[in-house]
């Protein structure tokens, strides 16, 4: 973990970090603790009968892994998200607000490569959001 996320996440959660799936991407999603409480609850709000409440679950909570960041900062992920997430050698943390997203550095560069291009696509960064960056 950089230094720079590494103090606020050992006073804000002691270091406690909730490592799964992304639902979205192939990569790994890393929360601290208590930001992964409240996806907990928001889950544990939507109707149980829903196949894609059950599914979204089965691949967030189903894949969850206590973590814990060591005194020098390092975590240890589970082979099995490893695996899934294609993390090898090179891997990028990308924080994104609340959480990080954790990728095979290769597979990072190109989806960045792609958001960027999308970005810069006409109409492709509608006006509220072109107003949070300008």
């Amino acid at each position: 973990m950089p230094s720079r996320y590494r103090d606020e996440l050992v006073s804000r959660c002691n270091g406690q970090l909730i490592v799964t799936i992304d639902a979205v991407d192939t990569c790994l999603t890393v929360y601290p603790l208590p930001e992964w409480e409240l996806i907990e609850a928001k889950l544990r709000e939507l109707p149980s009968l829903r196949e894609e409440t059950r599914r979204l679950q089965r691949l967030l909570i189903g894949n969850a892994v206590d973590i814990e960041l060591d005194s020098a900062g390092r975590f240890l992920v589970p082979p099995r998200l490893r695996e899934y997430a294609g993390l090898d050698k090179r891997a990028m943390l990308v924080g994104q607000l609340n959480k990080f997203q954790l990728w095979d550095e290769d597979k990072w560069n190109v989806v960045a490569e792609a958001d960027l291009a999308a970005i810069k696509e006409p109409g492709g960064l509608p006006d509220e959001l072109r107003d949070l960056i300008l």
